[in-house]
């Protein structure tokens, strides 16, 4: 196994590779090219100060040189194996080849360094992510169950009709109509949550659990927490937990109907274990695989999430840094999601092993 992980590992380098090529070069030849509305901004400067502008920003950024040299240049820069940089009065100069700190650049338009950025913003989408996953598959797997055991009663029929309407829900749709029916301002009996962010403003001096004080009951900074993550968390996973609870019912009635099923209860074998210790374990297999597609599927509708309810999150910066044009951002976006992406489909064929011993990568 662990040669299976080292090929992977080193067949995810031509997978990034070309994913930030791809990601590179449509920015570069897209109209206004990298920068764009930044440059605009040159419209209210007179002449000669808005050649000096984009002279200087041509030079800091690289942006006077041809694309394959930019985009060669940003990956000596983000690697960890590669030329060490220089910057000299002159311009940049290459230094020794070997290893050295990984640099993601600095934005273009928040003038901060890529990795400061996104160290702030990638634990909000972890944690948004990291709380709709469970309750994704603890949902799927409890209605999957339940209407493959009771197939074609009132509650398999009611939970395949409710499951498809929202399965075709969009999240665009499903949070605006979120925020307008249970947080509308014009209708306090309806403002059960807040609109946007992850926390209230005095959050910071509220104690983490609740308690009484002397002003009466407090909520707490984990229930505030908890409070705000409500709707952003619901968008999340009501598309995903009906898809996987679809997947599950199909794959448990699959393996319900199969020989060694029939054989374990002609033999005896209680109904319960038959159920969990023989059909379900045999029907993880597809729900691992969509797992590798889930998650990756959760931090791109976490653009979509983080935007409506204004968190500021790794979507809602990436949103930001493609109006922008914001080269160094959105490469590094790439970058961190495609890691993501590929780390999580790398996992889930590791769990083939534990959920079919039978499944070897030797």
């Amino acid at each position: 196994m662990f040669n299976y992980i080292v090929r992977r590992l080193l067949l995810m380098i031509p997978t990034l590779i070309g994913v930030t090529a791809v990601v590179f070069f449509v920015m570069a030849l897209s109209p206004g090219g990298v920068g764009g509305p930044l440059m605009n901004e040159m419209g209210e400067l007179d002449t000669d100060q808005a050649q000096a502008l984009r002279s200087y920003y041509e030079q800091r950024y690289g942006l006077d040189q041809p694309l394959w040299v930019q985009y060669l240049n940003w990956l000596n820069q983000v690697s960890p194996l590669g030329f060490e940089v220089v910057s000299t009065p002159e311009g940049r100069e290459f230094g020794a080849f070997g290893f050295k700190v990984p640099d993601l650049g600095e934005s273009f338009s928040r003038g901060r360094p890529v990795i400061d950025l996104y160290a702030e913003a990638l634990p909000i989408t972890l944690l948004l992510n990291g709380i709709a996953t469970p309750i994704i598959y603890v949902i799927a797997i409890l209605t999957g169950v339940y209407a493959a055991r009771h197939r074609g009663k009132a509650f398999d029929v009611l939970a395949g009709t409710l499951l498809l309407a929202f399965w075709s829900i969009p999240v665009m749709w499903a949070g605006v109509l979120l925020i307008g029916f249970f947080a509308n301002a014009q209708y306090p009996l309806l403002r059960w949550f807040p609109t946007s962010g992850l926390s209230s403003t005095l959050a910071d001096s509220w104690p983490f659990l609740p308690g009484w004080g002397p002003q009466g009951f407090n909520r707490g900074w984990l229930l505030d927490r908890l409070w705000h993550l409500v709707l952003p968390v619901l968008c999340l996973t009501y598309g995903g937990a009906a898809f996987v609870s679809k997947l599950t019912r199909s794959a448990l009635l699959e393996n319900l109907s199969a020989d060694y099923v029939r054989t374990a209860r002609s033999k005896g074998v209680s109904d319960r274990d038959v159920l969990w210790r023989h059909a379900f374990r045999n029907s993880l297999l597809p729900l691992i695989t969509i797992a590798a597609g889930i998650i990756p599927s959760l931090l791109a509708g976490s653009v979509i999430v983080e935007t409506i309810f204004s968190i500021q999150g790794m979507g809602k910066l990436m949103v930001d840094a493609i109006f922008a044009r914001d080269r160094e951002m959105v490469l590094a976006g790439a970058l961190l999601g495609g890691l993501l992406g590929l780390f999580f489909i790398l996992v889930a064929d590791l769990c083939y092993v534990i959920a079919d011993p039978r499944v070897s990568y030797e």
